[in-house]
């Protein structure tokens, strides 16, 4: 009898980093459990039909108890993740999902989630309690154990890493770039922008479009470089326009305008002689392709990823300042090969964590057939 786990996240195309993501937990899963029958809850069917290969999808959202409840008693296990999903008013749409499961005596576990902010009490207190009732708990990355213990859960914690670090690539081809606009004798930096993040919160819309744009303004001169703005999900795009509306010389910057999957972005990286940018995803598709990378103030998340590597981030108090960043772009591409060999080196022990999630989850699979056995 095959085994049927269910996939919970923000799965439906809104974001290239989550579909991410989910393309790696498959193909872990798949290779690691025979036979396995995959269900994904997804926000966007039809997206996830045509993009990955499972056996059910489940309209996450519009699904009435009844029938989430029928497909949800199929399941041997639950997973909820990957990614940063248990935030402020978000996180209680996921957690629906997973309390239904844990009510029909599902096994539920993590699959090496985010989590934060959550500073709202209601949500704090929802996050601990469904997670104290799960047989596993991993997430990618130290903070989300800290904030997870701090607001009660008591569980053990696992500290894995992000699955889209194992992410294979698809070929960026030589017509992919054309259909762009671009060719292969140019000099590409890839941007990630989106709306402005907590580390610049207080940092007036205007003002910080026009420090995006000084930004891609000087590596275009001092690199002698394109700009390509690389949107994970369609609302980066109009941020993307709104950086080029204040740039002196928006004739040398580029909006991707086709839609592309992760695996597709993943290969345009190795395009790339450098890439600056706000998304996770962004970066962690930039340095396993090995390109030198810069972060944009944005989010502790980021902040954590590249520490993961021992790379050094603009200080979050002088981020928001031209010059700052500036000179931290500056020094980087003077000493982007020595970066690049560094970021090598750092990859291989994430990886591993990263293959750590199916290790935990297989054995979780194995520990309860035996003891349906027995």
């Amino acid at each position: 009898m095959a085994t049927v786990v269910g996939l919970v996240g923000s799965y439906g195309g809104l974001n290239a980093g989550d579909e991410a993501i989910l393309t790696v937990a498959i193909a872990q899963l798949r290779a690691a459990v025979a036979g396995v029958e995959i269900v994904v809850f997804s926000r966007n069917c039809t997206h996830t039909e045509r993009h990955h290969d499972v056996e059910r999808v489940v309209a996450a959202r519009e699904a009435v108890r009844e029938d989430l409840l029928a497909e949800i008693e199929r399941l041997d296990l639950m997973l909820l993740g990957g990614g940063g999903i248990l935030y402020d008013r978000e996180a209680e749409f996921y957690l629906r999902l997973v309390r239904l499961a844990q009510e029909v005596g599902v096994a539920t576990a993590t699959y090496a989630i985010g989590a934060g902010p959550l500073e709202r009490p209601a949500d704090r207190e929802s996050v601990a309690a469904v997670l104290n009732e799960m047989e596993l708990i991993s997430v990618r990355e130290t903070a989300a154990k800290r904030l997870l213990e701090e607001i009660g859960v008591e569980r053990d914690i696992t500290v894995t890493a992000d699955p889209a670090l194992l992410l294979e690539p698809e070929p960026f081809t030589q017509r992919m770039l054309e259909r762009e606009g671009l060719s292969d004798g140019q000099r590409l930096i890839g941007m990630s922008v989106r709306e402005a993040g907590r580390a610049m919160s207080e940092t007036p819309t205007s003002e910080y479009h026009a420090l995006l744009a000084n930004a891609a303004d000087f590596m275009i001169d001092r690199f002698e470089a394109q700009v390509v703005f690389v949107p994970l999900e369609r609302k980066d795009i109009r941020e993307a326009h709104r950086v080029m509306g204040r740039m002196a010389a928006p004739e040398h910057a580029w909006v991707l305008k086709r839609s592309y999957g992760p695996r597709e972005l993943r290969g345009l990286m190795e395009r790339l002689e450098l890439a600056v940018g706000m998304r996770l995803h962004f970066l962690v598709f930039a340095t396993t392709a090995g390109v030198p990378v810069a972060a944009l103030p944005y989010a502790t998340k980021v902040r954590d990823f590249l520490e993961s590597l021992g790379i050094r981030s603009p200080d979050p108090e002088r981020a928001g300042h031209a010059g700052a960043l500036l000179a931290h772009i500056d020094r980087l591409w003077d000493r982007r090969d020595e970066q690049v060999t560094h970021i090598d080196e750092s990859l291989s022990p994430l990886r591993d964590a990263a293959r750590e999630n199916v290790r935990l989850i297989v054995d979780l699979l194995e520990s309860r057939a035996s003891a349906a056995a027995s």
